[in-house]
């Protein structure tokens, strides 16, 4: 199997790189291909003739986004559909990311794959968008959402960083920390995600999925594991959403249910704890044991 990897030097681009096997991949930068380019699009694809495609880029500035509504739509609703164009003429299979941002929040329990998509913010419909082009284009295709991730590599649109390493530089600053409380998430490693997507594509079994470490948690709890794992004793104090004021709305409730994968009898993700473990552990940051 030939599996083309765009964004290849991002942040789950890389863990991808590591868990499928280089005989096995194309792997491609902004420099290779840039998806808001149709003819680059057809000419990459046309070149290296994938059997199946795996699109990590994205325009992931969530708060930007809400003034930039192009560049958010051209990378992540236009480009998708110049991907899946291309897909469908070459017969390549598509993997799209896309968010648990699709979702409006508002339920009180883990969102599965056939709830009602219902964003509350640009970068939202934007992705959802692009989860609606690669329906319409193609047959061949998995979408697969995801949530709070965070990658050794760090975000290349946010700068090369992550939620954890936010953190960790902005309490080596300061005395304490204000968190949010009432946003509640389910942080994925993007190591776990890599490997999962590489074993999903293999089932040739196409669809929605939701593909997410397993438990929930909010922002302040997952920042109060960063610290107690590491060690370090950082005051953290609990505020609302209210109290930290964002341009974007984020989903108050946006824990993912992986039904898709549990159908199919893959769901053995790490609970969110045991996957943040590992993160601090490839960074370096503490021992392994």
């Amino acid at each position: 199997m030939k599996i083309m990897i765009i964004g290849a030097d991002g942040q789950l681009g890389t863990d991808l790189c590591q868990v499928i096997p280089r005989e096995e991949q194309i792997p491609l930068t902004i420099k290779e291909i840039d998806v808001t380019d149709r003819g680059q699009v057809n000419a990459v694809v046309t070149k290296y003739r994938p059997d199946t495609v795996i699109n990590t880029a994205g325009y992931s500035r969530v708060d930007d986004a809400e003034d930039h509504e192009t560049p958010a739509f051209a990378v992540n609703a236009l480009g998708v559909k110049y991907l899946a164009d291309a897909c469908r003429e070459s017969g390549a299979a598509l993997v799209q990311l896309s968010t648990d941002y699709v979702f409006n929040g508002e339920k009180n329990g883990p969102y599965v794959e056939t709830d009602r998509p219902e964003p509350r913010s640009v970068y939202g419909i934007s992705k959802l968008a692009g989860e609606y082009c690669v329906e319409y284009s193609l047959k061949k295709y998995f979408i697969v959402r995801s949530a709070g991730l965070y990658g050794t590599a760090g975000c290349l649109g946010k700068g090369g960083g992550n939620f954890v390493e936010n953190m960790i530089k902005r309490a080596a600053g300061r005395p304490e920390l204000n968190v949010v409380t009432d946003e509640i998430v389910s942080p994925t490693y993007t190591f776990d995600l890599a490997a999962k997507l590489y074993q999903l594509v293999q089932t040739g079994r196409f669809g929605l999925y939701h593909i997410a470490n397993h438990g929930a948690c909010s922002w302040h709890e997952f920042t109060v594991k960063i610290f107690e794992l590491l060690g370090q004793k950082v005051k953290i104090n609990k505020v609302s959403s209210s109290e930290y004021k964002t341009k974007a709305r984020r989903p108050r409730y946006s824990v993912l249910e992986n039904g898709g994968l549990s159908a199919l009898g893959l769901d053995d993700l790490r609970p969110w704890p045991a996957a943040l473990k590992a993160y601090l552990i490839a960074r370096g940051y503490i021992k392994g044991g």
